[in-house]
């Protein structure tokens, strides 16, 4: 299903799984089947080609008779499912010979009584389709495809003729592009190769305003200069003629006989052109990877010197080029943008402030967005500054009467009508999730699957293929990826600009995908008289069974997010409902979820952070449900009906979820995430049967015992999961108020004598519960792709740490041992390349002396020390060797060790982790006096004051209860003399 063409892709596919044999269809009846299904196939096509064009390119009659057609699509598809549910019913499960035969006979009445039912409805169908395509004769004349005749002017043209003292917040940004562009090589020398730069943003951030900025600067130094835009959809040969006619104006204006080649024959001239000169080329605005490369195959490597520089909003497209990613303005820079574009560039704005809320308000809206600020400012202008909350509340931009925001919206859409049908709709889909909230990523997908915009690929499964859709807006800078805290450097959701919100809710509507209910709504203000996708946000939801759409028959989705509900819609007037998401909302004591049961269709049950204490027994009737998410519901108990889910491929339990012992039933699962075990023998049972769930991607588990045989069948398990990814194991207190000790079990099983290997796909291992004597030889297998590696060692040897630091993907590292490790003779390329967040709570962390009494932080080296980052040639100058890319590093500084090396005088060596973002220190106090305590902390600010990227420090003091005190100093003092 997807908004180009509605349901018909899954009717086409249903349509054919109906003319099989054992659906027993009367002849007349599978004729009419096969009719309907040619002519979806026909109006499908049409659809699609309708969906290429943007509403300024097409026919309003072609739009409308489009909409018709999806509608008329999804109520067919609501029948098909309906019969489909009759037909499809289990036999009767009870042991009574005599009521079991009558039940299968009333099955079988029922069934003859659906088949008659789905023949009348198919012919109803053809007959709304005849009307549909009656109408369309009537009324359309000419090509469908008729374009509009209005001339419309790109709206971003103006960032190509921007006044120079209107420019706000673009030195920095330039200085750095143009650093890019002016790399040396070591002897001191201009680089003499073409150097191609991509300049990687979403729609509004400035793109074009930057490169043209640093262009103007620039294009002084090259002996020939081209600025040339392309565009959606571009012409290749107009855009190579642009880049000759901007070379050589003259001589191509007047020489027209030299235009009229084909791109084969503008690609010789290019290159005979650009042969010996040093130039400089702006290809500005590309959409997609093919037309880049025609492109790039013009641009002759010439050892001259010359650069290039690409603009585009597709992370793919620029992934063969050096990457500028293009960041949003400050705090201080949008708003000097906002009062710049109000009161002029010569004003003292600073003296005309408004309240500082409401323009807070307003900075916070736009993101730092360029385009954005310009937008409200455009909105601003000539308004008192009073009125300044009236127009942040009502305007917004999806403000439809300002050409200032028809200009912005129609730069954004230009992303969205790139995008391919099936984009399309997941992305309309965000405009039901509340503004300036994440969005997690795996529940988003989950969504989209059960609402069928998911289909499979051969060799991947439903979520594999949904993150890829999920990527795909990531790299086309629609969405903003968000990685949440707990797990740094992993994607874990996104969010979605205000800009774009405004724009696909703008669209939502139009199209009639869906219908948002916020705070200030009531349900007598619905559009839609029975929509088919709601959500509530942010509101009271309280039903009124006198309501106008009490009924909603056609409604697949009902989300509600942060909602206080007192009184819920009814279960049963939902008849079709695929996702039912009642998320981080507070309901009237005592709710059950009553007729849940009767939700035949449902695909997705999300209750996460939503006070629901029981699930009805009722939920083994969902025989269709895909994904159900308890985390943060308080639910203690799984009922066991819910082992007859057979398509059940998602599970995440609350914290206080007990395991069930019959989890081993559920074989369609992919994602199990579930914490605790009622009691030693369910923890066992679990253990073993994890072996049965063969489909795991994710398991995410916690274990209250590990005896050796618990561990051996734990082991036996995980050797069945040959599809696994994410291994999370950790340790769970059978009991919430349990203080017993939480230290890794010493592992008593060689994994390897019990057959286990690394998992081809597993990239995420985190086994931290359990200690290993030595690193398992499976874990530093040279072909591993782990991203993220959580293992506790006793010991660890110099080629185990090698290993693991040449690992090409990994880019999280826990590694807790008691080892003290010498690393001899660095490789050439170093070690840990891609390494974002380290952990290393562990004596491998040192503070050793150098030769000139500073104190400098650094890994072991044996004799040697070998500081984070960097290493020491010859000539004294420093290359990058360790960890050039960590952001987020952990460790323990024991003050009493640090004493021992006579002060903490100096640098400690932070500032050669040039990329770090976050330092957490975990200060081990005993021995330690609080003044040595005090000095230490001191020390490390000055560490972190004095980096080049001033990164965020967290001071954790441990058994501070074991400091010395101060009138035992002395005596401590005399004995350490």
């Amino acid at each position: 299903m997807d908004l180009v063409t509605g349901a018909i892709s899954n009717l086409i596919l249903k349509l054919g799984e109906l003319l099989k044999e054992e659906y027993r269809l009367q002849k007349g009846l599978r004729k009419r089947v096969e009719s309907l299904q040619k002519e979806l196939e026909s109006m499908s096509a049409v659809l699609c080609k309708v969906a290429q064009l943007t509403p300024d390119q097409l026919d309003v009659q072609v739009r409308a008779w489009a909409q018709q057609v999806r509608m008329v699509s999804y109520n067919m598809e609501d029948i098909l499912d309906a019969f489909l549910v009759h037909v499809e019913d289990q036999e009767p499960a009870t042991s009574n010979r005599f009521k079991r035969l009558t039940e299968k006979t009333a099955k079988l009445f029922n069934k003859s009584k659906a088949r008659r039912m789905i023949s009348d409805a198919i012919k109803d169908i053809m007959k709304q389709l005849q009307e549909v395509a009656d109408r369309r004769a009537r009324y359309m004349d000419g090509d469908i495809m008729a374009k509009s005749t209005v001339t419309i002017v790109d709206p971003r043209l103006s960032a190509l003729y921007n006044d120079v003292t209107m420019l706000v917040g673009i030195d920095k940004a330039s200085d750095d592009l143009i650093s890019m562009l002016s790399s040396q090589c070591d002897d001191g020398k201009y680089v003499n190769k073409v150097k191609k730069v991509s300049v990687v943003g979403p729609g509004g951030i400035g793109k074009t305003t930057l490169v043209k900025a640093v262009y103007e600067k620039l294009k002084i130094d090259f002996g020939c200069v081209a600025f040339v835009p392309v565009g959606r959809n571009p012409d290749i040969n107009k855009v190579l003629k642009d880049v000759l006619i901007d070379l050589d104006k003259q001589h191509y204006m007047t020489h027209l006989n030299m235009m009229i080649l084909d791109e084969r024959q503008l690609i010789d001239e290019l290159h005979g052109f650009l042969k010996c000169k040093r130039y400089f080329i702006v290809i500005d605005d590309i959409w997609e990877t093919r037309s880049w490369e025609t492109i790039k195959l013009a641009l002759i490597e010439n050892n001259c010197g010359s650069r290039v520089v690409a603009t585009t909003r597709n992370s793919r497209v620029a992934k063969v080029d050096e990457v500028y990613n293009i960041k949003p303005l400050s705090y201080v820079e949008s708003r000097k943008l906002l009062y710049t574009r109000i009161f002029g560039a010569d004003a003292d704005y600073l003296d005309k402030l408004p309240d500082k809320l409401v323009s807070d308000k307003i900075l916070k809206r736009c993101g730092g967005v360029p385009l954005a600020i310009i937008t409200m400012a455009n909105l601003l202008v000539g308004k008192r500054l009073e009125e300044w909350p009236q127009v942040h509340n009502s305007i917004g931009f999806s403000h439809k009467d300002n050409h200032h925001t028809e200009s912005t919206m129609r730069i954004l859409s230009f992303s969205y009508y790139d995008l391919p049908s099936h984009l399309k709709t997941c992305l309309l889909y965000l405009s039901m999730f509340p503004d300036d909230s994440p969005i997690s990523k795996d529940p988003l997908i989950w969504k989209w699957i059960a609402e069928g915009f998911v289909h499979k690929e051969r060799g991947c499964g439903l979520f594999e293929v949904g993150e890829r859709h999920f990527d795909e807006l990531k790299n086309r800078s629609i969405i903003q990826a968000v990685e949440f805290e707990e797990e740094e450097g992993i994607i874990q959701g996104c969010r979605v600009h205000d800009m774009v919100l405004d724009l696909i809710r703008s669209l939502s509507s139009d199209e009639k995908f869906l219908s948002v209910l916020d705070g200030l709504d009531s349900e007598d203000t619905l559009t839609e008289s029975s929509p088919r996708r709601l959500a509530h946000q942010k509101r009271t939801v309280d039903h009124n069974p006198q309501a106008r759409n009490t009924g909603m028959p056609h409604l697949r989705s009902f989300v509600a997010w942060y909602c206080a509900i007192d009184k819920m819609v009814p279960l049963l007037s939902f008849r079709v409902l695929r996702v039912l998401a009642i998320e981080y909302c507070e309901f009237k004591e005592g709710y059950q979820l009553q007729h849940l049961g009767n939700l035949l269709h449902l695909r997705y049950l999300g209750l996460i952070e939503t006070n629901i204490r029981v699930l009805p027994k009722e939920i083994g009737h969902l025989r269709f449900l895909q994904t159900l998410l308890l985390n943060g519901t308080g639910i203690e108990e799984l009922p066991s009906s819910l082992r007859l889910l057979p398509q059940l491929m998602c599970l995440r339990a609350d914290w206080k979820t007990r395991v069930p012992n019959w989890i081993g039933m559920l074989t369609s699962l992919e994602d199990l995430r579930i914490y605790r075990g009622a009691d030693d023998r369910s923890a066992r049972r679990f253990v073993k049967e994890l072996g049965n769930l063969t489909g795991l991607r994710v398991l995410r588990a916690g274990i209250a015992v590990l005896d050796e045989n618990m561990e051996r069948d734990l082991v036996k398990s995980l050797c069945n999961l040959k599809e696994i990814q994410y291994i999370h194991v950790e340790i769970i207190y059978p009991a919430i108020d349990d203080t017993m000790d939480a230290s890794p079990w010493m592992s008593k099983v060689s994994w390897e004598a019990e057959g286990f290997v690394s998992p081809p796909k597993l990239r995420r291992l985190l086994l931290g519960c359990i200690m290993f004597p030595t690193l398992p030889s499976w874990i530093i297998n040279p072909s591993c792709l782990l991203s993220h590696l959580c293992v506790h060692v006793v010991t660890i040897e110099e080629q185990d740490l090698k290993v693991i630091g040449k690992m090409p993907g990994l880019h999280d590292l826990l590694l807790p041992t008691s080892s003290t490790v010498t690393i001899s003779n660095i490789a050439e390329g170093g070690y840990f390349k891609k390494l974002r967040s380290c952990s290393m709570l562990s004596s491998m962390v040192q503070f050793l002396r150098n030769e000139d009494s500073s104190v400098s932080f650094h890994m072991w080296n044996g004799e040697d020390a070998v500081p984070f980052g960097t290493r020491k040639d010859g000539e004294g100058s420093v290359a990058p060797i360790v960890m050039p890319c960590l952001e987020f590093l952990e460790f323990f500084f024991f003050v009493q060790t640090m004493k021992d090396c006579n002060g903490y005088c100096g640098s400690i060596g932070l500032e050669y982790l040039t990329a770090l973002k976050k330092v957490t220190v975990r200060i081990g106090c005993q021995g330690a006096s609080v003044v040595e305590v005090e000095e230490a902390e001191a020390a490390l600010r000055h560490a972190v004051r004095i980096h080049p990227n001033h990164p965020t420090l967290e001071l954790i003091r441990h058994f501070e209860d074991k400091m010395i005190l101060a009138s035992d100093q002395q005596e401590v003092e005399a004995t350490r003399c």
